[in-house]
């Protein structure tokens, strides 16, 4: 099993959400996260003075997929999240030792 994290726009997340849901796709968690990489933010004045602001909102998604799945998965986030510009994301990928249901007890690729 792999989780999958991607960190992507706030504005693309309802598209994710559905496109995700229409290949079967289940049980995301979603974060409203801070972060900056080479956007590097943006800079805004505030009472007349420019204040640079580096941390920009952005969305964390998170899934546990089993192994088949994975390439599918990453494929239709990169799909749906790009735009060509700056700021897009990333997207990380871990392995899953484990994974318990806490309703029923199952364990490993059936929890999941």
């Amino acid at each position: 099993m792999k989780k999958v994290e991607a960190i992507v726009r706030p504005n693309k997340l309802e598209d994710i959400k559905d496109t995700l849901n229409k290949y079967n796709v289940k049980g995301l968690t979603i974060s409203q996260v801070m972060g900056c990489g080479l956007q590097k933010g943006r800079k805004e004045f505030y009472r007349g003075t420019e204040v640079t602001l580096n941390l920009l909102p952005k969305i964390k998604i998170e899934i546990v997929v089993n192994d088949e799945q994975l390439e599918e998965v990453v494929d239709l986030i990169c799909q749906v999240a790009k735009t060509g510009e700056i700021g897009d994301g990333k997207i990380f990928i871990s392995n899953v030792e484990e994974v318990v249901k806490i309703r029923t007890g199952e364990k490993g690729p059936k929890a999941v």
